[in-house]
């Protein structure tokens, strides 16, 4: 299955990883002592951040490390800020009818 950078994001849980890795790399058993679900969970969902190029995991010895890679999120802000356009002259323009309304 093919995923993306939207389904990634819309799973709370993976958000919650994103900030995280944010801050710093961690362990994935540094992960998933953060969460009151299962080690195999957390592995799943980091192996969807891990297909939709949001993360990569990098092995140091017998542990494995989880690096986010910023620029993967580059698609969501481009995405957010061409619909934030749409929608402030959409809105823009239901206030200039309501203050044409009010001036009658």
């Amino acid at each position: 299955m093919r995923r993306d950078v939207f389904q990634a994001i819309a799973d709370p849980v993976r958000r919650d990883i994103l900030d995280m890795l944010a801050k710093q790399p961690l362990t994935v058993n540094e992960v998933a002592e953060k969460f009151d679900i299962s080690r195999p969970a957390v592995s799943k969902h980091i192996k969807i951040l891990n297909q939709c190029g949001l993360l990569e995991t990098v092995a140091q010895g017998r542990e494995r490390h989880c690096v986010i890679i910023p620029d993967a999120l580059s698609q969501v802000s481009e995405w957010v800020n061409a619909h934030r356009q749409l929608w402030e002259s959409q809105i823009d323009a239901f206030e200039n009818y309501l203050n044409t309304l009010k001036n009658k």
